[in-house]
């Protein structure tokens, strides 16, 4: 099979690489033709929209949001306007389940399978080729699909039909950003009762406190490095999903709703292009004290 991939941001760009030194036949586009080339250069083909949907048997995309994954599959000139039955879209982008199921429901009229298939991991997990991947849709499409997404992925994981990975990736994001926000909080306390953060990190990281969150955020912000592998901008655009979901259903979600605001402050001050390590710089200024190192 020839798999198309668009989208070659900072998660795409290392999971189409995935795919080429995998050795599958691959087809990429951006808007940046630089990134591209750089896939052409490793053996990847390029082509428009229509070009890889003609041409290709699965397409998988990770865009930046809902409005622009339905432009590229069901615009004019888009990729299902060239598809063949049979064929499969894999939606790695962060939507709603509602946004899913409207590109399900379209394309299953068309003959297209659609999975909604978002990842978890961030840029780390996606160079590392480890990123859990959530999917929503049909057995029968999944199970084509799998080993594809085996190139990229460690663990993949249909939970239930179309919309059902939306659904897992916002409850994933759930937990990461009210656990990164809590850390936060707790680095700012110990700070400022005059603690050594780092040592209270090493001292409770093997407790019931540790998790995966703790490990990977807090050094970044003991060492105030908010270079992003995933960015509030990004975990601000899922949590405003959360929110949006949560009241479509009438799910209360207290901690995610203040959580919210929390990263709309963030965005007011422009830490949006930070790492969502950065999150401590609300609780920094609320507390009037910087989560840093120090000599004891």
């Amino acid at each position: 099979m020839k798999i198309g991939f668009i989208g070659l941001g900072i998660m795409g760009r290392p999971m189409a690489k995935h795919l080429v030194n995998a050795g599958f036949d691959v087809m990429v586009t951006d808007l940046n033709q630089e990134l591209v080339s750089e896939l052409v250069g490793m053996g990847a083909g390029a082509g428009s929209y229509s070009e890889i949907g003609s041409q290709c048997d699965i397409v998988m995309m990770i865009l930046p949001n809902a409005d622009i994954v339905k432009s590229v599959i069901l615009d004019e000139g888009g990729i299902a306007s060239s598809m063949k039955k049979g064929s499969i879209i894999i939606d790695h982008s962060s939507v709603t389940p509602v946004e899913s199921n409207e590109c399900y429901y379209e394309l299953k009229e068309m003959g297209i399978s659609f999975l909604d298939a978002p990842v978890s991991g961030g840029e780390p997990g996606a160079i590392a080729g480890t990123l859990a991947v959530m999917v929503g849709g049909d057995q029968e499409a999944f199970d084509v699909a799998e080993k594809y997404m085996d190139a990229y992925a460690s663990s993949m994981i249909l939970t239930g039909p179309s919309g059902s990975g939306s659904v897992t990736k916002l409850a994933n994001q759930i937990i990461v950003n009210n656990n990164i926000a809590i850390v936060s909080e707790a680095l700012v306390f110990a700070s400022k009762a005059g603690a050594n953060p780092e040592k209270v990190y090493k001292a409770i990281r093997s407790g019931l406190a540790g998790s995966a969150v703790l490990d990977a955020k807090a050094p970044m912000m003991i060492d105030r490095n908010f270079v992003p592998g995933g960015t509030i901008k990004v975990n601000h655009k899922d949590i405003t999903n959360v929110v949006k979901t949560a009241h479509s259903i009438d799910a209360p979600i207290p901690y995610s709703a203040q959580l919210y605001e929390i990263m709309q402050t963030l965005k007011v001050h422009g830490h949006l292009g930070d790492d969502h390590a950065g999150i401590v710089q609300y609780f920094e200024a609320l507390a009037d004290c910087k989560v840093e190192k120090k000599e004891n």
